[in-house]
């Protein structure tokens, strides 16, 4: 049609003037194509086929060109791109030529340019080759939100970039959604639970303007916003509540999960939610929940394994963190650099270990011990702890010092002893020792005692692997000091003993003296000799699994002597103690043989073995003993004094008791720096062990530099991050704001952002959202509040066969967002509509309803899960207890939380029905949900359907599906009149209980037409 013809048909001048000018922008436009942009048009062509082999990766460039720098691609000697002049341009020849050894990429890549990329790049370079970066990398600004012609469309300057390129494309946005779809859509979004009826009713009452923007400052202020919005960050920070690997310890990072839900929910800004989690220990005087903030870099996996390096395990956390701070706050895949140069980014190895550098020095060692979790740690002790703790530190204070005063005391009257040694004639007093006989012999399993002399007990009969002999012993003396327990040798044992095993050993687990029917303290002293790893000792210490034996010195008698703490001023004549030998060990196979018990009351150091070297240094005026003599003299005399030896046993004790009080106080991992920072060096292939250039703290030189005065550590790297000028960080993160809301990002690519990642589908919104979030002091629900609150957000989600064919993803947004709830929000709301829900915000993980056997299929048995009971089955999925190396088996579509995710995943796996259908969880939940109308206030079954349906949906059935649900019910009921044990089963699943009140038929029926209910692709959809 011409211009002519318009004219002469015309009837409207002014509209006709207004076609013709339109017409002729549209054709000025053809006329004029926009011009080549380098950073849109021409960077991914050339990084997706040129940079494998001219880009920033050094060790793996051919013929030395670059491509991804301007100096590289314009370089003036051999130049391979002429500006102006495509012709001259080798690139574009080589990309153009026919030749298998000329063309470029070459046929072995498998890449071919399309006709189109090849006119782009022939257009850019005619166009002058401008040159520019990657859009990722240039700091965002505020465009202009701009002018669109639907003008009472857009309800906030979001809309309006949405409607622009709606606009452009010839599209028209959707109606908005109902009421009924709007509350229930924002109120999950925004709280991960459902409306209640009550809500939606309010809601749908409400007809002010306002009543949209009252609602969602009402989610936004709700307690379950925070956890809500944690799920995510949590999938980012790989947290779980066990280390990994193949043991798979226990770990209580539930600290910081639930600091996570209060700062979600006190709207902290952003910048100060990143600081406290990276560099929270580095603030001055960091206050408990900062020092918290900083397990987000504690939640990696910890390996335990036995044959584990230590160092190659720090490492590999090191470049955990790395690669999980690039991806969370700038969208960047480092771990490509672990090995070389990046091969798409400008990014060098190099920089990638100065980045490293930041989290090299963390107060850890890689290795692990029998501490369930790897230090540095929180102590986080309740106020009764606290006392209980400042109790025991003042007994054991008051303890240590009252051992030191003796001590001290001691030490003054060490001259007096040696008088009192010198005055014997240069000999120790020799003790009595009265052998005792006992009256009476019990053997637990049955070996048979028989007093061979009238001071020599021999054990005969069986001769089991463990026994207990208890002697009753009459005492003649007032007081007793010590025993001796002699093992003699006997011709009837192999090599004569002096015990009954295979080769004559024996290994004596525990020597206890009872007095009127209460221990008496023991010490041993010696043993004349002790097999390796069997001391004397090991017979007072409590434990069956140890004990004295004397492998391999066989044939001849062996001495242990033995301090008793009798208490003072007790008068012991002519009453009875029992002595017990106990042989219980599991590395012994036969038990004692022949042995003697004696008693003496001389005075303990009489009778405790004096060293050579004593009595050496004992010969020896003061003045003439070195050092060595004096120091073994010393503690040979302090050791001898039983009152001493009491009180370092009473300091013991009140150490061993803080240090356990201590350990039953909860902990939590932090990040805590070395004093002395460690080296950095680029690892060689990433190898732990292989060291290259030593690096110093650094960041990329693509993005701005660090602060002129920021100091080498985290919080320089954290503030950094939250600086105006970073073009990622505020991208990155509004980026994950919108695929939260909208099912997929602005960049499609959450996780990249580099210039293999997707362009983003409106870009100037993405700079926009970006800009705004950073001026309105990195207010996280303010730019929720933007993006709930568009028109583009309550648009319906309804769309026509030919939209549906064009943007199957809905990348133009022309209408709303509809999807697949995530498996934890559909199981919260199933607990929700079923009455069922603990609400209960914070606190220790808790092990719900799951299939038996999971943990110990995949652990060989070593471990077992253990369901807790009460309302621990009904708390919400954010508290679930989550074994790393096995998932929650009920979330069928999460991330496995052993590496950072940001990537929001859905799946349609047939596991989904699975659990929708047969877990306790949703079989109880439909139960609760089928009670609560039936013992609610509605009358007939139209209306208790149609209770139920709004409970899971928020909307009223429509006539054709009351009609359906109507007949499903009918044949229920029949069904289960006739089963009426199927009903009672259906009843029985899960801990709460049916209502004795409603007949087990009926309950049944309704529970059946509830899982339906459940399980409509409305209800488990964001529609």
């Amino acid at each position: 049609m011409s211009l002519v013809t318009i004219s002469k048909n015309a009837s409207n001048p002014p509209v006709l003037i207004a076609a013709v000018l339109a017409f002729w922008s549209a054709f000025v436009t053809a006329a004029e194509p926009q011009r080549v942009n380098f950073s849109r048009d021409v960077l991914p062509i050339l990084s997706d086929n040129c940079f494998a082999c001219h880009g920033p990766d050094q060790s793996n460039r051919k013929a030395d060109l670059r491509l991804d720098t301007k100096e590289g691609a314009l370089r003036t000697e051999n130049p391979i791109i002429v500006p102006g002049k495509s012709s001259d341009s080798d690139l574009l020849s080589r990309i153009t030529s026919t030749d298998p050894a000329e063309v470029m990429p070459p046929p072995k890549s498998n890449r071919k340019l399309k006709p189109e990329q090849v006119e782009t790049l022939k257009r850019w370079i005619d166009e002058g080759a401008a040159w520019g970066k990657h859009w990722a990398y240039e700091a965002p600004k505020r465009p202009e939100p701009p002018v669109v012609k639907a003008s009472a469309w857009p309800k906030n300057p979001v809309d309006r970039f949405i409607l622009q390129r709606l606009e452009r494309e010839g599209l028209q946005p959707a109606r908005e959604a109902s009421r009924e779809t709007l509350i229930r859509r924002v109120t999950l979004d925004l709280t991960g639970l459902p409306p209640t009826l009550a809500e939606v009713d309010d809601f749908l009452k409400d007809a002010s303007e306002q009543a949209y923007e009252n609602l969602v400052d009402r989610l936004l202020n709700s307690p379950h916003y925070g956890e809500r919005m944690a799920w995510e960050w949590l999938d980012a920070a790989r947290y779980a509540d066990t280390n990994g690997y193949q043991g798979d310890p226990t770990r209580s990072m539930w600290y910081w999960r639930d600091w996570v839900i209060d700062a979600l929910n006190s709207n902290m800004p952003f910048d100060r939610f990143t600081v406290e989690q990276l560099a929270g220990d580095l603030l001055p005087d960091p206050t408990r929940s900062q020092l918290i903030a900083t397990g987000f870099h504690r939640n990696h996996m910890i390996n335990g394994e036995g044959g584990r390096i230590a160092e190659e395990s720090r490492v590999d956390y090191v470049q955990d963190r790395v690669e999980t701070t690039g991806t969370v706050w700038m969208g960047l895949t480092f771990n490509c650099c672990r090995c070389h140069d990046h091969k798409f980014d400008p990014f060098t190895q190099r920089e990638y270990y100065q980045l490293s550098a930041y989290f090299n020095s963390f107060d850890e060692s890689g290795g692990t011990d029998s501490y369930p979790q790897a230090r540095p740690v929180l102590s986080l002790p309740t106020p009764a702890q606290e006392q209980r703790i400042a109790d025991l530190k003042s007994r054991e204070q008051s303890a240590n010092q009252q051992r030191a005063e003796l001590e001290q005391k001691l030490r003054a009257a060490q001259p007096e002893w040696e008088k009192t040694f010198a005055d014997a004639g240069g000999k120790l007093a020799t003790p009595e020792w009265t052998p005792l006989v006992p009256n009476e012999m019990t053997s637990e399993a049955g070996a048979l005692l028989a007093s061979v002399s009238e001071d020599a007990i021999l054990v005969s009969g069986p001769n089991p692997a463990q026994d207990s002999f208890s002697l009753t012993l009459p005492l003649k003396r007032p007081s007793i000091t010590g025993f001796r327990l002699e093992a003699l040798p006997d011709p009837s044992f192999v090599n004569s003993g002096p015990g009954r095993a295979d080769n004559g050993n024996f290994v004596l687990s525990e020597f206890k003296v009872l007095l009127d029917g209460k221990p008496v303290p023991l010490t041993a002293i010696s043993g004349d000799y002790e097999q390796p790893g069997f001391p004397v000792s090991a017979t007072v210490d409590g434990k069956n699994e140890t004990g004295w034996a004397v492998a391999s010195e066989f044939g001849k008698p062996h001495t242990a002597l033995f301090e008793a703490r009798v208490p003072q001023g007790a008068d012991l004549a002519n009453r009875q103690i029992v002595i017990r030998l106990e042989f219980r060990s599991p590395h012994v196979s036969h038990v004692l043989g022949k042995f003697r018990i004696s008693a003496t009351d001389s005075p303990a150091a009489t009778f405790r073995p004096v060293p050579e070297g004593v009595r050496t240094a004992l010969a020896l005026a003061a003045d003439q003993r070195n050092d060595a003599q004096k120091k073994e003299l010393a503690d040979y005399y302090l050791n001898s004094n039983t009152a001493l030896g009491d009180a370092k046993r009473q300091t013991e004790a009140t150490q061993k008791a803080r240090e356990q009080a201590e350990r039953e106080v909860a902990t939590t991992m932090i990040v805590r720096d070395l004093a002395q920072p460690r080296e950095t060096f680029i690892l060689i292939r990433g190898a732990y062990d292989k060291f290259g250039d030593k690096v110093a703290i650094g960041v990329p030189a693509t993005l701005p530099a660090l602060a002129a005065d920021a100091p080498p550590n985290r919080l320089a790297l954290a503030r950094w991050l939250v600086s105006p000028e970073h073009p990622l960080t505020a991208r990155v993160t509004v980026n994950r704001y919108w695929q939260l809301f909208f099912g997929t990002g602005i960049v499609k690519t959450a996780e990249d952002f580099g210039v293999q990642g997707e362009k983003p589908s409106h870009p100037e919104l993405l700079d926009w959202l970006a800009r705004e979030f950073l001026e309105s002091g990195w207010n996280v629900k303010h730019i929720h509040r933007l993006i709930v609150s568009g028109a583009a957000y309550r648009q319906s989600s309804k769309v026509s066969p030919a939209l549906a064919e064009r943007d199957p993803e809905n990348r133009l947004l022309a209408r709303g967002p509809r999807y697949r709830l995530p498996s934890w929000l559909i199981r919260d709301q199933a607990l929700a509509a079923g009455g069922l829900l603990v609400d209960k915000i914070g606190g220790p993980p808790v092990k719900g309803y799951q299939p038996p056997g999971i943990w110990e299929e995949a652990t060989f048995g070593q471990i077992r899960y253990v369901q807790e009971q009460g309302e621990a089955l009904y708390r919400r999925s954010l508290y679930t207890f989550w074994r790393r190396i096995v998932g929650p088996t009920m979330f069928f579509d999460v991330a496995n939380r052993q590496t950072c995710t940001v990537k929001i995943l859905r799946t349609n796996t047939p596991l989904h029905a699975l659990v929708t259908l047969n877990d306790v969880t949703y079989v109880e939940a439909a139960r609760g949900l089928a009670q609560g109308v039936l013992l609610g206030s509605a009358g007939d079954d139209a209306a208790r359907i149609g209770e139920a349906f709004r409970r899971v949906t928020a909307r009223s059935p429509k006539p054709a599906e009351l009609e359906i649900l109507t007949r499903r019910l009918a044949a229920l009921r029949q069904a289960f009149s006739r089963d009426e044990e199927g009903a009672k089963k259906l009843l029985a699943v899960g801990e709460s209980k049916p209502d004795p009140k409603l007949a087990p038929a009926e309950l049944a029926a309704w529970t059946s037409l509830a899982t339906i209910l459940m399980n409509l692709d409305e209800t488990i959809s964001k529609e």
